[in-house]
């Protein structure tokens, strides 16, 4: 059998066992035959608690009612089969709403029951608290209790996100250090080694060496090339998504060491400046970047060292012209090579992704790269980066999230879950409260009420005779029972059920009617003086 089937056996038997026990101890037939509805009954209640909670739920309410309306008398052993089945009820409903209408429905009948069967006003306030004790509280309890295990769980599955997204999180920085570990080494080994094969290529068509100095020549620089192409090869592959460990990144060089290497590699070239005093050789001052925002200031160095690597490749021996230049906060590259003279040695071949990873380092620092034919022929490249607007965008970011660590979704559902669990157990607490309250509110006037049509006129009590049948007195007695007996009254003979009515020129006592098997078997004035 399976766990949850015993555990409905078990459930059964402890809501049985009340009326059972009674029925063996008392022995009262009355007691047997509800021992016996019963069973049966919260047997099925026990069935279908798992896929209709509520029904289940109405079953023990519904057999309270029918054995007591105010569910509170001596044959009202439903208590525990009212406790089990409301947590229960609140527990596996997903929603609260049935559940409200069904307690307001009880609650609402209660009243016409109490007026107009029972005729004792006294018997709704009993029922309503019986109701909230045994049902209500225990429902709040078991929803509580279902939203704590949703707590929980929530907190499991958000933590399992978070650990994905932690390792999602590591795998993307990965990614992007491997991507900039190659973009760097496209930009400084691909420009060394461009420089060294285009060294290679002027030394070969020099007329002075023999022909096996320039068969050595060639040598070097096809390996050269070789050494290029497999170069891009291992980028492609520091590219791609694998688990190894990335080295660290390379040195960063100044603007002026990237033109000197590169004139001392045979590159003609030519700096200009925005406005050179008379006199000043243009290539005195190369440019200054020192001050500029560290993303702005490496995409200057990669886009001046990939149009220099760009024109040793494919225009070896063209002058280049470079331009930097910084105005009302941009800061402007111009990199501009003529054509390639008709004798040039030969290159070496192209990756053709420099220009486009290029593109993405400048888009990233905030500007804009340009590259294609030059008006007056050769080839330009062209970036426009600012000084302060990357920097100032990261502080409106930072301001706008404010000091703390912006709020994700998992924490905005944590924090949700938590605020449900607060606000399920505040009403575990304040619904009862504010019920009794209201239930203690409502004495006030069933007070007045009950006090002022429970009056038994004293002739109507000298009438009534002992033996006549209750249907045949009832129809002679007020509409309603006074609030219990006065003070100082006996307990009523076993077997016999009591009612009490006010009198008229004594508050403090009452008349007493005792009724067995539907009949009239005993009157009195209680207490007796």
């Amino acid at each position: 059998m399976r766990p949850s089937r015993l555990l409905d056996l078990g459930l059964w038997l402890a809501v049985c066992a009340p009326p059972v026990a009674l029925a063996v101890d008392d022995g009262d037939a009355r007691q047997v035959a509800a021992a016996a509805v019963a069973v049966p009954l919260f047997g099925a209640a026990t069935a279908m608690s798992r896929r209709w909670p509520l029904a289940a739920l109405a079953v023990p309410v519904a057999v309270s009612l029918a054995l007591d309306v105010q569910m509170f008398g001596p044959l009202s052993w439903t208590w525990a089969a009212l406790v089990v089945f409301g947590y229960l009820a609140g527990h596996r409903m997903a929603t609260a709403r049935p559940a409200l209408w069904f307690f307001a429905a009880v609650a609402f009948a209660g009243l016409p029951l109490s007026a107009f069967v029972l005729r004792d006003l006294w018997g709704w306030p009993t029922q309503l608290i019986t109701l909230l004790l045994a049902v209500v509280v225990p429902w709040l309890v078991g929803r509580w209790r279902r939203q704590h295990a949703e707590l929980v769980r929530t907190g499991w599955l958000l933590a399992d996100r978070l650990e994905r997204e932690q390792r999602a999180v590591a795998d993307r920085a990965r990614l992007r250090e491997r991507a900039r570990i190659a973009g760097d080494m496209h930009d400084s080994l691909g420009h060394d080694l461009t420089l060294l094969a285009v060294r290679a290529g002027a030394l070969e068509l020099d007329p002075g060496l023999d022909s096996r100095q320039q068969t050595a020549v060639r040598e070097l620089r096809e390996a050269a090339a070789a050494a290029t192409e497999r170069l891009r090869e291992i980028i492609g592959v520091l590219r791609a998504d694998d688990d190894e460990d990335v080295a660290a990144p390379p040195r960063e060089e100044s603007v002026e060491t990237l033109v000197e290497r590169a004139r001392d590699s045979g590159v003609p070239i030519v700096v200009e400046h925005p406005d050179d005093h008379p006199g000043e050789h243009p290539d005195d001052h190369p440019g200054d970047i020192e001050g500029l925002p560290p993303m702005t200031a490496l995409a200057v160095r990669r886009v001046l060292q990939e149009a220099l690597t760009n024109a040793a490749k494919h225009a070896p021996g063209a002058t280049v012209r470079v331009r930097l230049a910084s105005d009302d906060g941009v800061v402007t590259l111009r990199v501009v090579n003529d054509p390639a003279p008709a004798a040039a040695p030969p290159g070496v071949a192209s990756g053709g992704s420099g220009l486009v990873g290029l593109a993405e380092r400048v888009r990233l620092a905030g500007g804009v790269l340009r590259a294609g034919p030059a008006p007056g022929g050769g080839f330009e490249v062209a970036a426009e980066l600012p000084v302060t607007g990357v920097r100032a965008a990261h502080e409106q970011v930072r301001t706008a999230a404010g000091p703390g660590t912006p709020e994700t979704t998992a924490t905005r559902e944590l924090h949700l879950a938590r605020r449900r669990v607060r606000r399920r157990l505040a009403q575990a607490v304040g619904i009862p409260a504010a019920v009794l309250a209201a239930i203690f509110t409502l004495l006030v006037p069933l007070h007045f009420v009950s006090s002022s049509f429970s009056v038994l006129d004293p002739a109507t009590y000298e009438g009534l005779k002992v033996g006549e049948p209750r249907d045949d007195a009832r129809s002679r007695l007020p509409a309603f029972t006074r609030d219990g007996p006065p003070d100082g009254t006996p307990a009523p003979p076993r077997g016999q059920d009591c009612v009490y009515y006010t009198m008229k020129t004594d508050p403090d006592r009452a008349y007493r009617l005792c009724f067995a098997r539907d009949r009239l078997v005993s009157k009195a004035v209680v207490p007796t003086p």
